[in-house]
């Protein structure tokens, strides 16, 4: 009876630790190019734009605002709180105010100027998900290990785009606006 406990104690024990060992596998080194668990070289991305935040000095490391005299971002940087998390970004007014300063921007991932909401006068900088900026940013990125552009298992394009380029939890929606909407990549968590 002694001898059946200790079996009994020993194959719990044994099953508890493979369970340990399988939870505690894995490596962060693993690596897919699938749309589903694509390269992340950062929290989100790597682009300054977009980075979790919880207030504004801790978007645009090494970048300051213009305004304050220094050759830094165009437009104030900016935490969204009202995206999970945070989102690093700068206000604007058009397109091009996106990525105007060096070391702003480290990838051909185009970024747009929108509001945020339907009720916003104000514009911010967003990763782009509008067909031409996919196709683009696709082919100057391919080489460097993010999404191809190639067959997908499931999903649409452009998630597949923005979970590459922008969080590996974004999508692709409107960027609110109204008649100003447009299409960006923005993390659910």
């Amino acid at each position: 009876m002694m001898h059946l406990r200790l079996s009994r104690v020993v194959l719990v024990v044994s099953v508890l630790g493979s369970g340990i060992v399988l939870a505690c596998g894995g490596s962060d080194d693993d690596v897919s190019t699938s749309p589903q668990a694509v390269p992340d070289a950062g929290p989100r991305g790597v682009e300054p734009a977009g980075q979790a935040c919880t207030s504004a000095t801790q978007c645009y490391a090494g970048l300051a605002d213009a305004g304050a005299g220094d050759a830094g971002v165009l437009g104030a940087i900016t935490c969204l709180d009202r995206v999970p998390n945070g989102y690093c970004t700068h206000t604007c007014t058009q397109d091009s105010d996106c990525c105007a300063t060096p070391g702003e921007c480290r990838t051909g991932v185009k970024q747009v100027c929108a509001p945020f909401t339907n009720d916003s006068a104000t514009k911010y900088c967003f990763l782009s998900c509008e067909t031409a900026d996919i196709q683009t940013a696709i082919a100057a990125n391919a080489s460097a290990g993010y999404y191809d552009g190639g067959a997908l298992d499931s999903g649409s394009l452009d998630t597949a785009y923005c979970q590459s380029y922008a969080s590996i939890y974004a999508t692709c929606r409107s960027s609110g606006g109204g008649a100003q909407n447009r299409k960006v990549c923005i993390p659910q968590q």
